[in-house]
């Protein structure tokens, strides 16, 4: 379906095509064949002809000679190999659009982030909450727990099939895990005493409770929350996720964080 959505597009317009499994080179093969303008993204390999990422920047290769088109160093918003592939699937289109080089580095500069996707919703001293609540799945949330290397991860909601069993080359990179709702006595028997975790039962006791233990920790964590295999379509007690959680960091923190768009600095932390 995708691949005949990318083949529909205009004459002279352009096909931009992700290349980094064996299904999608072959479809960008295939539209090329059909005589498509089609740009490949990787965020694994370099290429030699389409826009890849490598050292926290976006390059441009054509015919073996490359330029680099955009940084990402710093910009908390597109944290993770996900944010990447889409920073280089957008900077493609603006390239296409004859977008300048200016313009485009201050748009990823200045993106916020989309609500609920590792979303830096505030900060307070060393410790970052990111609300990652659209990780309604394992798969999800690899994409955030990749993304830290000292984590307390808020982890809950209805459990799915398989629960989070795939996520467990990520379990040292987490320092505890707060567990809560209808999930969360599956999540501690798949923990076990591989991780540190306390049932918290609902979301504003495990944000005050991971706010507390991060800040315990007396020197700075990044640590990043998300919220895995939870049904996003059937789970009133998180419908409004976001407000829930603003409002438990303020009262963990006692103040308003502030400072949300900024990097997380060195060894930073993250709460969902």
């Amino acid at each position: 379906m995708k691949e005949r959505l990318v083949a529909g597009v205009q004459q002279h317009g352009t096909a931009i095509v992700g290349v980094d499994d064996a299904w999608s080179r072959g479809s960008a093969d295939r539209l090329e064949k059909a005589g498509q303008r089609v740009v490949r993204i990787s965020v694994k390999h370099p290429l030699p002809d389409g826009i890849f990422v490598e050292r926290e920047a976006i390059w441009r290769a054509s015919r073996g000679a490359r330029s680099e088109v955009a940084r990402l160093a710093g910009i908390g918003s597109l944290r993770g190999l996900h944010n990447a592939q889409n920073a280089a699937c957008a900077s493609a289109c603006a390239l296409a659009l004859g977008l300048s080089l200016d313009t485009l580095q201050e748009g990823l500069r200045s993106f916020p982030g989309l609500a609920h996707r590792m979303e830096q919703v505030g900060r307070r001293g060393p410790v970052l909450f990111v609300n990652d609540s659209k990780g309604t799945n394992a798969d999800a949330a690899a994409h955030a727990l990749s993304s830290f290397s000292d984590i307390f991860w808020i982890a809950g909601g209805k459990p799915k099939l398989g629960g989070i069993t795939s996520l467990a080359e990520y379990f040292p990179r987490i320092r505890k895990a707060y567990l809560i709702g209808e999930a969360a006595q599956e999540f501690a028997g798949t923990l076990g005493e591989r991780v540190p975790h306390e049932i918290s039962g609902t979301l504003e006791v495990a944000v005050a409770n991971a706010a507390r233990d991060a800040e315990a920790r007396g020197f700075p964590i990044p640590s990043c929350c998300s919220r895995p295999p939870v049904r996003r379509s059937t789970i009133p007690q998180f419908r409004n996720s976001r407000r829930t959680f603003l409002r438990a960091r303020q009262g963990a923190s006692g103040r308003e964080a502030g400072g949300v768009n900024s990097a997380c600095p060195g060894r930073g932390a993250a709460l969902l």
